[in-house]
């Protein structure tokens, strides 16, 4: 084992070696064998190249060489090309404070089965008067990054459970393709972290619509792990112990407190009083939505004609059941 690999229990090590194709031996190559791609990528400011950083890449990416450098160069393009977004990315940021008080993300103290992360987010706590959707997704950046830290959550990641319960069609109405998108490309495509699953309860039928608009945008790998429980928490359950789970997931755990990932990040800044206006920045958030649906095009942007529009919620004739839709999507690599 090398230094780069302290802090990996042995069972987590194994996993790398097994799983990821991680080999102490050929390590500080594979690294290097990265970091020679750079100068490919001259219109790239890649503004951290330490051996620590790199790995986190070719864990993500199981050791192939060339997607980890993928992966490492859309990181820092996707934080070129939005600038905005990552301006004083802090956890007492004004808007991202907020995000976080409410609970986005909220983090559980338990691994599940596997060693993964859970993050929950409960949908119906986004205040729209106090912080913008763009808000949120800062505040689980910020959460990831000093998550990813972890050496152990880079080789066995994250699950994340999304509780739709009590989401109004006026709060989805906020959820623009060109903002879930933005969504996409910083979680799917320009993150490294191994996501294990993602689950939708309590869904209704304007989220499965919302999902038939982002659905091209997604990866098969990524598409495999979408699951679809709608109100039956007995499926949820099968793939995460209750055990681990708030009882607002049907789990044994109690209440979830939706200021305990909060504090942690916050410390002592988690009480102190923050006057926020969303409209401060509000130029800069319609800006970032305008050069996205500019860039949307309309080849991948097609949907099926009976479901949805762009922009346009409608509600599709028929919606499947949970059972229905449980089938396409519970497969895991």
């Amino acid at each position: 084992m090398t230094h780069l690999q302290t802090g990996l229990s042995p069972e987590t090590l194994e996993k790398a070696k097994v799983e990821l194709k991680e080999n102490p031996d050929t390590l500080h190559q594979d690294i290097q064998e990265v970091r020679d791609m750079i100068i490919t990528r001259p219109d790239i400011g890649f503004l951290r190249t330490d051996d620590a950083f790199i790995l986190r890449f070719l864990r993500a990416r199981k050791f192939n060489h060339f997607e980890a450098f993928r992966l490492l160069a859309q990181y820092f393009e996707y934080r070129q090309q939005n600038l905005d977004m990552f301006k004083n990315l802090k956890a007492t940021d004004p808007g991202i404070k907020q995000a976080l008080k409410d609970g986005f993300p909220g983090v559980l103290s338990n691994l599940d089965r596997y060693g993964r992360k859970i993050l929950v987010l409960f949908a119906a706590n986004w205040d729209q008067s106090r912080y913008t959707f763009v808000d949120i997704l800062r505040a689980i950046l910020l959460s990831l990054e000093s998550m990813i830290e972890d050496p152990e959550l880079q080789v066995n990641g994250f699950i994340l459970i999304i509780d739709w319960s009590n989401f109004t069609f006026k709060q989805a109405s906020k959820l623009t393709p060109s903002m879930l998108r933005l969504a996409i490309e910083g979680l799917q495509d320009s993150f490294p972290a191994r996501f294990g699953g993602i689950h939708f309860v309590n869904q209704p039928w304007y989220i499965h619509a919302l999902y038939t608009v982002i659905r091209p945008f997604l990866k098969d790998k990524t598409r495999k792990r979408i699951f679809m429980h709608g109100n039956n928490l007995n499926s949820l359950h099968q793939l995460i112990h209750p055990e681990i789970l708030p009882s607002e997931l049907g789990g044994m755990m109690p209440p979830y407190d939706m200021g305990t990932w909060a504090r942690t990040l916050l410390d002592h800044a988690y009480d102190e009083e923050t006057d926020y206006c969303p409209e401060s920045y509000t130029l800069s958030v319609q800006d970032l939505e305008r050069d996205l649906e500019k860039n949307l095009s309309p080849k991948t942007m097609k949907r099926s004609q009976s479901v949805v529009e762009p922009g346009v919620l409608k509600r599709p004739d028929k919606v499947k059941s949970d059972e229905d839709n449980m089938q396409p999507l519970l497969s895991l690599d």
